[in-house]
């Protein structure tokens, strides 16, 4: 009788907290839902061609948001150009150089992970200080990419190490058996067993990066930038800040830009998340064969 009483209540307790689960998944779902219609309904019909790649503007029926673009390219490109190398081999030497726990390296990885959850408008502080005063960079796009560097940098490296770590120790093992050098063990079988969860790090870092907003209007970015940037010195805008700096317009016009340039940021996201993930995918799919 006790065993049946026990039974019932794991059973009730199960489909409570499954309930519970569902419900929470379900409110999240639902105001993205929303979120996602209303911006839609906003500003589908101001998205083509011509605003794409028309000129920003004053007037809000004839701006574009194609400055705004290359902006975001140019800073988003040269931030995972170096915080990839730098912090995929950071990981590297953490976990695989350097696979004695002491009190140095347990000092380095609590203020990784502390790093990781510091908000970015320090990081725009950080950069301002540090790229645009100390090295004299100024308000261009070097400024504010190696200022996305930092922000990204601590998750790349933690999500890196987790990966680097579910591979297996008999990968090591077997490669340095067979003669293989350290390197050549860890250029040729670790990282390419851990390049999936490499890479989905990289990509949430890069997503991350690509919304922010507050580093870039410390460090430089205006809203006011007209031309469009041709080198990494330039003044630049990005789409965040266009779309944050519309939405604060009294003009109805503005308003149906920004949810034009939400969808526009949307797709971009997307697009780059899908190629990274079929990249990912097919690199899981080699490394099962």
């Amino acid at each position: 009788m006790f065993l049946e009483q026990l039974s019932l209540r794991r059973r009730l307790l199960n489909q409570s907290l499954s309930i519970l689960a569902f419900c929470a998944a379900a409110f999240t779902v639902s105001l993205l839902l929303i979120v996602l219609v209303k911006i839609t309904a906003d500003g589908i019909d101001r998205v083509s061609w011509e605003f794409i790649t028309g000129k920003l503007s004053s007037r809000p029926k004839q701006t574009g948001i194609w400055s705004a673009i290359v902006g975001t390219t140019f800073v988003i490109g040269l931030t995972a150009c170096i915080a990839i190398p730098i912090g995929v081999s950071a990981a590297v030497y953490l976990d695989e150089f350097s696979r004695k726990d002491n009190k140095f390296k347990q000092f380095i990885h609590l203020n990784i992970a502390n790093l990781s959850s510091v908000p970015s408008i320090v990081y725009g502080l950080l950069g301002r200080a540090l790229f645009w005063h100390w090295f004299m960079f100024a308000g261009s796009i070097l400024t504010g990419a190696l200022t996305m560097t930092t922000l990204v940098l601590p998750t790349i490296i933690i999500v890196t190490r987790e990966a680097l770590k579910s591979v297996p120790n008999s990968y090591r093992e077997a490669s340095i058996g067979l003669g293989a050098t350290k390197w050549q063990t860890i250029i040729f079988q670790v990282l390419p067993a851990a390049s999936p969860g490499i890479l989905t790090g990289i990509i949430l870092s890069l997503s991350r990066a690509i919304g922010e907003t507050a580093p870039l209007i410390v460090v430089g970015a205006s809203a006011t930038t007209f031309y469009v940037p041709n080198k990494v010195t330039d003044k630049y805008t990005v789409l965040p800040l266009q779309i944050f700096n519309w939405a604060q317009q009294p003009e109805a016009e503005f308003h149906r830009a920004s949810a034009a340039a939400i969808l526009v940021l949307m797709a971009g996201v997307l697009l780059m998340n899908s190629v990274a993930i079929i990249i990912r995918n097919r690199q899981k799919a080699r490394l099962s064969k």
